[in-house]
């Protein structure tokens, strides 16, 4: 173990792969360890760059090599499986990540700190709360009409009017249709306090970090999303520039080209869902109150969603804002609406 120089490791819940070679490219090292050897393995080797892939817990063991002085590198699992060879099995997917991670222009998963963990649980944590919310709006909505009463797709519209059903002895649905849609708003009800006590961790998060504050008086970024951008890029270093941080968010269009023929389609899709929709749900606010505004920043939204279409202009605008991110994130400063 002496001459590794590059270490690829497949992660699992209590096997891991090691797969090593040296300096000239040579396999010198093939084996597999329990958890609670791992750390003791990767101790007794000198600082060497390992590769892992990106999974539960990969943030977890990157902190830990790097304090035993070792280079991490962490991979998503889409760039390695081009070097997979043979069937799948944990040697070939440690020896894929010990290939991919040598690869001199292959993209890094940005690394996390615990609080930035933190965060971004915070963040999921609501995002599943609100999931639980809609389906139960939904259901409730679809036991309803199935008794002949229609209500609007609206969140707000149905918890306002749901009750007032339940409530009202002329509606035509039986005592135990009642008492099953009471019970389940008696639930819908839990979910809005919970969100709401969410809501208020993500608001302290938010008051207590200066870098979230300055990014949040960029139109069409707010809290949530200043924070959740926060707890997944850090400060930027990663990208080269905002071009990169925007189409790691998706917000740019797929390809389909060949030689001089260039096809564009919709947005790409990639990265973090939960990034994009934040960033594009700001996006449709500038567009919409854009309309009412003359500023320089105003104008250049309202030209182009005149020329493109809303849907188009509310995704220009996220990818605009993702650049301005990158900006601020990486060079500091006060953002300014129209330098």
């Amino acid at each position: 173990m002496a001459n590794v120089a590059v270490l690829g490791i497949d992660i699992a819940k209590n096997v891991f792969q090691l797969h090593g070679v040296g300096a000239d490219g040579q396999v010198v090292l093939r084996r597999r360890v329990m958890r609670d050897q791992l750390l003791q393995v990767t101790e007794a080797m000198p600082p060497c760059l390992i590769g892992i892939e990106a999974c539960t817990g990969a943030f977890h063991w990157q902190r830990h090599f790097e304090s035993q002085g070792h280079t991490v590198k962490i991979i998503a699992p889409q760039y390695v499986k081009p070097f997979l060879k043979g069937q799948k099995n944990d040697g070939n997917d440690a020896q894929a990540i010990c290939i991919a991670v040598q690869q001199p222009h292959m993209r890094f998963v940005p690394k996390k700190s615990i609080i930035q963990q933190d965060i971004q649980g915070l963040h999921r944590a609501r995002q599943r709360l609100v999931n639980h919310r809609v389906a139960l709006i939904s259901q409730m909505r679809g036991l309803l009409l199935e008794r002949g009463v229609a209500i609007a797709k609206s969140a707000s519209i149905a918890q306002r009017t749901i009750p007032e059903i339940i409530n009202n002895p002329r509606i035509d649905i039986t005592e135990l249709t009642r008492d099953i849609i009471g019970t389940l708003h008696a639930f819908l009800l839990q979910l809005n306090e919970k969100i709401k006590y969410f809501d208020k961790q993500i608001e302290a998060v938010f008051r207590e970090s200066d870098v979230c504050q300055r990014i949040a008086k960029i139109r069409g970024v707010g809290p949530k999303t200043a924070t959740a951008v926060v707890a997944a890029v850090g400060d930027g270093a990663d990208f080269k520039n905002g071009r990169h941080l925007a189409a790691w968010m998706g917000l740019v269009p797929r390809q389909h080209s060949s030689g001089d023929r260039r096809v564009l389609l919709g947005i790409s899709k990639r990265g973090s869902q939960h990034l994009r929709t934040l960033l594009v749900h700001g996006g449709r606010s500038v567009v919409r109150t854009a309309q009412r505004k003359s500023d320089p920043a105003s104008e250049w939204v309202n030209e182009l969603r005149e020329r493109r279409g809303y849907n188009r202009a509310a995704v220009a605008v996220a990818n605009k804002n993702a650049r301005v991110i990158w900006a601020l994130l990486q060079h500091g400063g006060e953002y300014r609406a129209n330098p």
